[in-house]
Order: C-alpha cells, then sequence, then structure tokens
C-alpha cells in the first residue's frame, strides 16, 4: 500500500487493482455519472481496466494521480481524490468523488486539503480544477480551498465547464 497522506480521520493512497468494486459502484453513482461524466465502467473487468489506463498509468507517467480515499479506522474506501494532469489543461487539477454515503462529513475537504498539500510538496506552481456550473457544492470546496473562477471552457463532454485555479 503506497499511503500519500494521512489526515485525522483519512488515509490517502494509490488505488490499486484490488479496488475495482470500489471503482465500480462510485463511478456507477448517480451523482458521478452527472458531474463527471460516464467512464463506460459496467463490469470489474471494465473497473481494471479504468484503473490500469487512468490512475496507474498516470503514477508511472506523472508520479501522481487520483488516490484512494479510506477511513483510517477500518480502511473502508469512501472516495477518490487527487492530481489529474489532462492534455487538455495548462496545470494539473485538483479531483475529487465521494459515496453519497459519506456526503456531509467533511471527508471531502479533508482530503482535498490533504491534496493541495500534497501538490505543494511536488512542487506544483498553480493548481486547477474543473466544474460542471451547476455543482454548488463541489464549488463551495474549491472556494474554501482558495480556487478562484478563472474562466469558461468546452471539454468533449460538456460543453461549459468552469475552470477554477489558485498559485501554490
Amino acid at each position: 500500500m503506497h499511503v500519500i497522506a494521512e489526515t485525522e480521520r483519512l488515509r490517502l493512497r494509490r488505488l490499486a487493482p484490488d479496488d475495482a468494486a470500489f471503482v465500480l459502484q462510485l463511478v456507477n453513482e448517480p451523482s458521478w455519472l452527472e458531474f463527471i461524466g460516464d467512464k463506460g465502467v459496467r463490469t470489474l473487468d471494465d473497473a481494471r481496466a479504468y484503473l490500469e489506463n487512468g490512475p496507474l498509468a498516470m503514477y508511472a507517467r506523472c508520479g501522481h494521480g487520483l488516490y484512494c480515499i479510506e477511513l483510517r479506522d477500518g480502511g473502508q474506501a469512501v472516495g477518490m481524490c487527487g492530481l489529474i494532469r489532462r492534455d487538455t489543461l495548462p496545470d494539473v487539477d485538483i479531483g475529487y468523488a465521494f459515496l453519497p454515503a459519506h456526503w456531509g462529513r467533511g471527508y471531502a475537504e479533508e482530503a482535498a486539503r490533504a491534496t493541495v498539500a500534497h501538490a505543494r510538496e511536488l512542487g506544483l506552481p498553480r493548481l486547477l480544477a474543473i466544474v460542471t456550473p451547476s455543482n454548488a457544492r463541489s464549488i463551495r470546496l474549491l472556494e474554501k480551498l482558495g480556487l478562484a473562477f478563472e474562466r469558461t471552457i468546452a471539454t468533449p463532454t460538456a460543453p461549459s465547464t468552469a475552470v477554477y485555479a489558485r498559485d501554490l
């Protein structure tokens, strides 16, 4: 297990092929589908391929990626949060998603703050985030993290995506 950070209640660690069942559940949550998009992950094999071609490939290429967020007490996976290097953006962006059963407990903010600290440790000069303009909860979190609206862009999956940014 490659631990990236620990907070009072959470552990951020690299995702692994054994996380396929959790990933299958998370990427098919209605909130994921609405705000992030359909990744076409329908089976455990699809989830393993998503991990291999997504987070695991990004770790190898960039040294960072999306991380599994698990409770320190018991190790239950509750979400993902991490640093994503997209070809379509000039800087690394922070991304996160949590299972709805764990919303409203401050886990997203706790994990995101640890991820921002990790970005600083990596020496990243700037951090971006992309968000659907109607995702008010996510926008509030980005603002708590010190990111501010910068511009609107079109992406392959959404004609209107808000870009937030901050210097580190």
